[in-house]
């Protein structure tokens, strides 16, 4: 029997403006004892209604939703509720309580007796690697720490069905890693049912069952490889000739007739196309370039591409416009460099009272060059980028942008920058007209070249059917393109990016970067930060960090390098990812800063 069954679940909305805004359309799926089942989509698909209509604190519009043949959020059902646990994208620690009183405060509201929540501290500490930090303050936690602390938090009464929503969203490769580790120890020790909201398409993969969502539909359900098989034969990759990027070659073939996706993958590109005509087959040779061919298996991103191809409607293309540590850093000048550095920081240190948050860095960046800063949730990345945006002041060392001191003359050094933040950080109650007349004006923008601008940016992220909306009610996707238009107005000659695509959909990350990538092209310095690791296949170059030190800087194929010596030990292991560098980047350091303290 199953544990949750799902049929024809519809859930509408009534909004101010008196219309009706469908979130769940005809949604049918069932859940196993002992599996785990991911929702995938992008933001607004439906995931977070349909998780909290699962955990009883929504009712349906219509159809029905049973758990273990009952209706939770019913008040003859509230026993049901008891053994479901839900841990929602915001999860409510205390940050002013420590790691231990979070505890016994969950313990206490799930009415966990004395003695058997001891042994559930014990196991639940020891499986998250938490029993050190029991007297460690929750704000003091890294993100993924807090993160594992929720879901132990969530675990303190043993539920029979856990609800998880987007729990690794920010959260950096390691840290992602290790929640994986503990959900799957979870469902392989015991019974539990896991259904859980994803944007990796790689944490799916990974499920016994999927259900892919689009604007409150069911686009696809079923094992990842039934899903997967839907673009057998249609993936390849493409390594370019020696004097071509990926981020080129995966531009040129991004959108171009017959291809479903292109996106850079270990030095390569890696596209997936359906049937071609005798002209769409010229046309590709003719992109490659001569790059060599080969073909690969397909994946469920693949499949999950080719779906959102189907279904999204493609707005008409816009003009393209010119628009110290045990492990020695890896440094290399990116074929691209010419001239002095547009970025320079030299022996850069950021203290906070005790604590060093940033340790004795040094790096340049170069006109036109994509630079990723990358390390684990607090490892200094964001005070990095504070530092250069002029935000924060360095404690010690020297950092120039532009040509400006930034200690010296902060004001005089944002005028050469465009900053998009992770979070939305327009004003919500004005329109996307009035954000962009008011960050004109005061980015000094005036008068002919003002209005020039404005209609500029509007065309080229098809703003023009959002002009008189408030910014806050737009979707997801349109946030982020008033952001980077915003970011953009005034042409800065270097644009600071912090987790960008946090969130989004496939579709419009690729979308994104081939912006990003035409940009970089007319010559825009892009400094960015990022959790996708396929993303930083994007740069020319990356930073990671740990603990505020430097561990590598390189290209991302020297990156990469850090992870090859264990391909090289198996010649069954594919070629390593650039996730798989970072882990074993970042792991190493730890391990030989644990074995120089003992």
């Amino acid at each position: 029997m199953d544990l949750v069954s799902v049929e024809n679940v519809n859930k509408s909305f009534r909004l101010k403006t008196g219309q009706s805004l469908v979130a769940l359309d005809a949604v049918s799926f069932n859940v196993r004892p002992g599996s785990i089942t991911a929702l995938v989509g992008p933001d607004g698909a439906g995931k977070t209604t349909l998780l909290r209509i699962v955990a009883g604190l929504l009712a349906p519009t219509s159809g029905t939703l049973l758990f273990n043949g009952r209706e939770p959020g019913k008040k003859s059902n509230d026993d049901v509720q008891a053994r479901i646990g839900y841990m929602p994208q915001k999860f409510g620690l205390y940050e002013d309580l420590t790691v231990q009183e979070n505890l016994d405060l969950y313990a206490d509201l799930k009415g966990v007796g004395r003695v058997e929540r001891e042994e559930r501290y014990h196991a639940l500490l020891a499986m998250s690697a938490m029993q050190p930090f029991r007297q460690r303050l929750a704000g003091k936690l890294s993100g993924g720490m807090k993160q594992k602390l929720g879901l132990i938090c969530t675990l303190i009464a043993p539920p029979e069905l856990l609800l998880l929503d987007e729990p690794t969203v920010g959260v950096d490769p390691l840290s992602r890693r290790e929640l994986w580790d503990i959900v799957e120890g979870l469902t392989r020790s015991s019974t539990m049912s896991v259904i859980v909201s994803t944007s990796y398409l790689d944490e799916a993969e990974k499920c016994d069952d999927v259900v892919l969502l689009f604007e409150g539909k069911t686009l696809a359900r079923g094992s990842p490889e039934s899903i997967r098989k839907q673009t057998d034969g249609m993936g390849y990759l493409a390594r370019p000739a020696a004097a071509e990027s990926p981020r080129s070659l995966q531009a040129r073939l991004l959108g171009a007739p017959g291809i479903i996706d292109a996106v850079p993958q270990g030095g390569a590109v890696r596209f997936v196309h359906g049937p071609l005509t005798d002209a769409e087959g010229h046309e590709l040779s003719s992109l490659l370039h001569g790059a060599t061919v080969q073909p690969v298996p397909a994946s469920l991103e693949d499949s999950f591409m080719q779906l959102l191809r189907m279904h999204v409607k493609k707005p008409e293309p816009a003009a393209e416009k010119p628009v110290s540590t045990t492990l020695a850093p890896l440094s290399s000048a990116s074929p691209a460099h010419q001239g002095d550095p547009i970025i320079q920081t030299r022996h850069v240190s950021r203290l906070f009272g005790d604590f060093i948050a940033v340790n004795d860095v040094s790096f340049s960046v170069y006109k036109g060059e994509v630079f990723g800063l990358l390390g684990p949730n607090g490892a200094g990345k964001t005070t990095t980028f504070r530092m250069l945006c002029g935000l924060l002041p360095a404690s010690n060392g020297s950092l120039h942008v532009a040509g400006v001191d930034v200690r010296e003359a902060r004001e005089e050094a944002r005028r050469h920058l465009g900053y998009v933040a992770q979070k939305f950080s327009l004003y919500g109650p004005l329109s996307v007209r009035e954000n962009l007349e008011f960050f004109a004006g005061a980015y000094g923008l005036k008068g002919a070249r003002k209005t020039r601008r404005i209609a500029e940016v509007v065309e080229e992220f098809h703003l023009e059917q959002q002009l008189h909306r408030p910014a806050e009610s737009l979707p997801g996707g349109y946030k982020q393109r008033l952001a980077m238009a915003v970011g953009l107005l005034h042409e800065p000659e270097i644009l600071f990016l912090d987790e960008p695509t946090s969130g989004a959909d496939p579709l419009a990350r690729r979308d994104f970067w081939k912006r990003i990538s035409r940009l970089a092209d007319q010559g825009v310095t892009i400094v960015v930060t990022t959790h996708f690791m396929e993303e930083a296949e994007y740069c020319d170059r990356i930073l990671i960090q740990d603990s505020g030190i430097m561990l590598a800087l390189g290209t991302p194929a020297q990156i990469r390098a850090h992870a090859r010596s264990k391909s090289d030990a198996d010649p069954a292991r594919a070629e390593p990812t650039m996730e798989d560098a970072f882990i074993e980047i970042v792991a190493r350091a730890r391990a030989a800063k644990t074995e120089k303290a003992a």
